[in-house]
């Protein structure tokens, strides 16, 4: 009998926490203390924390700032795009990608994403093009990542500036190159649910050299307008030396899930990355079958009950309105991934094997109750 029902929850503690416990983040919060730095406008933690993302990322700048809804404007702004110009994005998206195009005084233009990705779709991007088009913003959503070697063919042939939004997939590996690194510039998140976490935050990456210098002008005030603080640098630092290692933990545990919900044809996952890149998950997405007659409320509500993490996925821009932005085509797996997709939370993949095992039980337990219904 499912949770929802009255049965026992397969978890009844429920999800795991997140942030961990981490020893390594708990001493630098007290060194913190201890050294002053946590108060101050200009340490040493904040420096350190950009020396390392620059590093990581193989990029000659890093620039960190308040969030990662941030980053993205501060971004678009430091490419020196014209006024009124047209900024490309997919129609399922984060809707501060949306709102950020706005608040530079851009049109965004919407595209429909690869059904199997949730990414923007290489083949609708082109038609979008037009005399207007001088940027278009890349998102790696959920584990899926964005054709960025044939995005940047395109742009390069075309003239467009490309903003790379590697904020669900930071430490993903695209044909050799961290997440990040191949557009104009790279936007990362540190927001409270994030895989580095700061509860805000966000960076912003390049390795141009007149890019890294706007970034500055953009945020300068007097003093840095974004800030990130001495405090959340200090907790991101040990952080991105286990990324890695992480990341690979999550892999391993989505492959598994992979394989133990092989049979749940009602649920269509996230396509794997191919032979030469690898992904990271925020969040592991599955496409409800429209035809199956399963509500997603309904099965999100009685998957949480069950004590697993599972929520909608993005409202998606399909349905916003023509004065708003320019639609190419009819936006049809846009369309469906806001309405059907369901997304699994990533801290329950750093742990094992049986407990991705119960998660796998909890998805078909409901599945099937909710299919005889």
């Amino acid at each position: 009998m499912p949770a929802a029902l009255g049965g026992s929850p397969v978890f009844p503690t429920g999800p795991p926490a997140w942030p961990m416990e981490e020893p390594a983040v708990r001493e630098a919060l007290l060194q913190s203390y201890q050294d002053g730095s946590w108060g101050k406008y200009h340490g040493q933690q904040v420096d350190q924390l950009e020396s390392k993302l620059a590093e990581y990322h193989g990029v000659s700048s890093a620039a960190t700032c308040a969030s990662g809804t941030i980053a993205v404007e501060i971004a678009l702004r430091a490419l020196n795009l014209p006024e009124q110009c047209e900024v490309i994005l997919a129609a399922y998206d984060f809707a501060g990608n949306f709102r950020a195009i706005q608040a530079i005084g851009a049109r965004p233009v919407l595209v429909d994403i690869d059904p199997t990705t949730w990414c923007i779709d290489l083949n609708q991007l082109e038609q979008a093009i037009n005399s207007s088009t001088k940027a278009v913003i890349v998102s790696h959503l959920h584990g899926g990542l964005a054709n960025m070697p044939g995005i940047m063919q395109l742009a390069a042939k075309h003239g467009l500036k490309v903003v790379e939004d590697a904020c669900q997939v930071p430490g993903a590996m695209l044909d050799g190159k961290k997440a990040g690194t191949t557009g104009d510039v790279g936007v990362f998140s540190f927001g409270g649910s994030k895989l580095l976490t700061a509860g805000r935050g966000g960076a912003v990456i390049t390795d141009a050299a007149d890019v890294a210098q706007r970034i500055k002008v953009v945020c300068e005030r007097g003093n840095h307008a974004y800030p990130l603080s001495e405090l959340q640098a200090a907790v991101l630092n040990p952080q991105l030396e286990t990324l890695d290692e992480r990341n690979k933990q999550r892999n391993l545990s989505v492959d598994l899930l992979r394989t133990q919900l092989d049979e749940v044809c009602e649920l269509k996952p996230i396509a794997k990355a191919n032979d030469s890149s690898s992904t990271t998950f925020y969040k592991f997405a599955w496409l409800l079958d429209s035809e199956c007659g399963i509500d997603r409320a309904k099965l999100c509500d009685w998957l949480r009950a069950e004590g697993v993490a599972i929520d909608p996925g993005f409202r998606g821009f399909a349905k916003r309105p023509d004065k708003w932005c320019r639609k190419v085509g009819d936006l049809r797996y846009s369309r469906a991934a806001a309405e059907k997709t369901v997304l699994l939370h990533h801290p329950v993949l750093l742990q094992d094997e049986e407990t991705i095992g119960k998660v796998a039980i909890a998805i078909k337990r409901v599945i099937s109750h909710l299919m005889k219904k």
